[in-house]
């Protein structure tokens, strides 16, 4: 499709839905790279801006930097944790520096990172399997993972794990569920990804939108947790 059927830019972005989803929204739109805000809700997973020409994907959180690296969306925007986790083949030329978390592994109230240590067979609940089997290797730990893909935090009272390792704000929900951030792994914010082949088909475009997302960039505030 060439530039002019596909409207100015021509770009194809995606989103993902939930946390980081409102403030990317609001960032497109006050750099002018969208003309209307869409909202998440939408069983519209697919909408075009007549406007600035730019097509947006609503998707999966963990599905963002497959659409990208794939080629299905010239450009995405997600956590740096999903990022770390995937290890895609993406180009990374921006923090836009809001959605901030701190992966971290909690345990049960009173329950030290020295106690976890000692423990034979270590097991942690998580999303991220990969960076948690990671981390507790290169602390000489081997443990077994077991990937939850929501209710992380409640893991340990059911006897599933005895840790877990998720993404922290305030630490309210774990400590609702018991829990006590005891190691940080990493902090992430949220991060402007881009296709690798549509930086060159697409070099003067995907530079002015990263052009105008970095006018905007500020630290906003992320989803409690």
């Amino acid at each position: 499709m060439s530039d002019t059927e596909n409207g100015k830019n021509g770009l194809t972005i995606a989103l993902p839905k939930g946390r980081i989803f409102t403030t990317a929204m609001e960032r497109l739109l006050e750099a002018g790279l969208l003309s209307k805000a869409i909202s998440d809700k939408s069983r519209s997973l697919i909408h075009d801006d007549r406007k600035t020409g730019a097509r947006v994907l609503i998707l999966r959180n963990y599905d963002v930097p497959t659409y990208v690296e794939r080629g299905a969306a010239d450009l995405g925007i997600i956590g740096k944790d999903v990022l770390l986790e995937q290890r895609s083949g993406v180009y990374e030329p921006l923090d836009l520096r809001f959605a901030p978390c701190r992966l971290m592994v909690a345990a049960p109230d009173g329950v030290s990172w020295e106690d976890l240590s000692r423990k034979v067979n270590l097991r942690i609940a998580t999303k991220f399997p990969v960076i948690a089997a990671r981390y507790f290797e290169d602390h000489g730990l081997q443990v077994q993972t077991i990937y939850l893909y929501g209710n992380v935090e409640i893991a340990p009272a059911t006897g599933v794990a005895d840790a877990v390792v998720d993404l922290v704000v305030s630490g309210g929900t774990l400590l609702a569920n018991g829990l006590t951030p005891i190691r940080e792994i990493f902090s992430a914010t949220a991060r402007l990804i881009v296709n690798r082949a549509s930086l060159k088909t697409k070099h003067g475009r995907v530079s002015e939108f990263i052009s105008s997302m970095k006018k905007v960039c500020k630290p906003g505030k992320g989803t409690r947790k």
